[in-house]
């Protein structure tokens, strides 16, 4: 599509839309920023911009006025202007589709119910390496809208993609994908598991030859994935006769990976930076897991994308050695009293916060809750046996929560108020020993602006129990 002088409504005025906003204007387009709130706190003024504000209202009376409509990923594609745009046969996108057009260079993106945000960092950082123009963007809270006019052809893009985001996915085509697992989550907004499923399956809808999609073989859903290109599996449990998997506590892979016109075929010897080919993929040692700051699962799934990328194995060995954890995902905050506190708020539904509990081998005093994304906590709570010596309870699903606790005889537990609270009693029933541990299950809205916010003021508090 050309841009210039087309008139484009642009609906969610957040970090996305505003970069969104900005782009269009940059690219010449007519743009009307929407959003329902009557005051926006915007990162540039609108007025200098071009972007003419539609405030504190739907835009259902005005849809049949553009020629494209860009929604940020917060708004459900079932919303009514939504619709009246489709029937009307107005295009519809979402800020990544947007930014995939504009995008000169490779896109390597990256999706699942968890461990989005690790792994895109952690290939980020592993293809910086390789490629110094490596650029780190998405749903990690970088809008690529706000950079995608600046980069060159031989830039490279690693992109965290939520299943928000692929609702509006139209011509959205990696070079490289990975779906990294399915579990229930967002059901609030996708209705049921097939719809979610299929979403998350977006991400690969329009890759063929020569593009890559990877694949976690451990997970049944996407193991039963069929994508039309080249798939890469990865394995925590299995020794795969090709892809990516862990043997006697080490990363090893065996592929034939031929990467946008270069074969690189490793072998068991290959630890320099030479690619070399052989009539059949051999094993190579990639990484020992002992001793890395990151998930098992999660660096394989991102060995298996920086090989498909055309990384080393060397520079994915410099990569897991020198990664640190991600804020917000088991990020140590501080050390109490002889108390250890994380903090896990990206852990947004119940199978992430169940691997955040399997981490520890200390009694947990955990703090837990939030908003009802129509999640099912039973998995959750029989989890709690063997680890959590006290559960603290917040938000909208404390009473959901609470039942399923009296269901599976879990009686342990306690409800706060605010963070603030809970914080304070979860400092009260830790001992020496033990781990407080926010790692929420839920998201986070109705009683935080985002995860973030949740974290950082669980950070705030936890720190100033150590000031007293």
């Amino acid at each position: 599509m050309k841009f210039k002088d087309r008139k484009v409504l642009v609906c969610g005025m957040a970090r996305s839309g505003q970069a969104a906003a900005a782009l269009l204007c940059d690219l010449g387009a007519v743009v009307t920023a929407q959003d329902l709130r009557e005051s926006i706190d915007w990162a540039y003024s609108p007025e200098e911009k071009g972007i003419t504000p539609y405030l504190g209202q739907n835009p259902d009376e005005i849809i049949h006025e553009f020629d494209l409509v860009v929604i940020s990923p917060g708004l459900s594609i079932y919303l009514p202007f939504v619709e009246k745009a489709k029937a009307l046969n107005i295009p519809v996108w979402g800020e990544a589709e947007l930014a995939f057009r504009i995008c000169p260079c490779p896109v390597i993106a990256i999706t699942g119910t968890n461990g989005k945000t690790t792994v895109t960092t952690l290939v980020g950082e592993i293809m910086a390496r390789h490629n110094p123009k490596t650029v780190i963007a998405g749903n990690i809270g970088i809008p690529l809208t706000s950079m995608v006019k600046d980069l060159s052809p031989d830039a490279l893009v690693v992109a965290e993609i939520s299943s928000f985001q692929l609702e509006t996915a139209a011509a959205f085509r990696p070079a490289v994908s990975a779906v990294l697992n399915m579990t229930e989550d967002h059901l609030d907004r996708h209705k049921d598991m097939e719809t979610y499923i299929a979403m998350k399956a977006r991400i690969f809808e329009n890759q063929k030859h020569p593009d890559y999609a990877v694949l976690n073989y451990d997970n049944p859903i996407t193991c039963d994935m069929k994508p039309k290109c080249h798939t890469v599996l990865f394995s925590e449990s299995t020794v795969l006769e090709t892809g990516v998997y862990l043997r006697n506590g080490s990363i090893y892979a065996r592929l034939d990976v031929k990467h946008a016109g270069k074969a690189c075929i490793f072998s068991e010897a290959q630890t320099s930076n030479t690619c070399i080919s052989s009539k059949a993929p051999e094993e190579v040692h990639i990484a020992p897991i002992e001793g890395l700051n990151i998930m098992t699962e999660n660096a394989l799934a991102a060995t298996a994308l920086a090989l498909c990328a055309g990384a080393y194995p060397s520079h994915i060995a410099e990569g897991l050695r020198a990664f640190k954890a991600v804020d917000h995902r088991l990020q140590h905050v501080a050390t109490i009293g002889g108390v250890d506190y994380y903090n896990d708020s990206k852990a947004t539904n119940p199978n992430a916060a169940i691997k955040a509990l399997e981490s520890f081998s200390k009694p947990i005093v955990l703090i837990g809750g939030g908003y009802d994304k129509k999640s099912d906590f039973d998995p959750w709570v029989k989890a709690f046996e063997g680890k959590v010596a006290k559960l603290i309870v917040i938000g909208q699903t404390a009473p959901q929560i609470i039942r399923t606790c009296q269901e599976n005889g879990f009686s342990a537990y306690c409800q706060a108020k605010s963070m603030e609270q809970a914080v304070e009693m979860a400092a009260k029933a830790a001992a020496p020993g033990h781990v407080v541990l926010l790692s929420p299950a839920c998201a986070s809205f109705g009683m935080f602006k985002d995860f973030e916010e949740r974290g950082n003021m669980f950070t705030q508090y936890v720190n100033q129990i150590g000031l007293l």
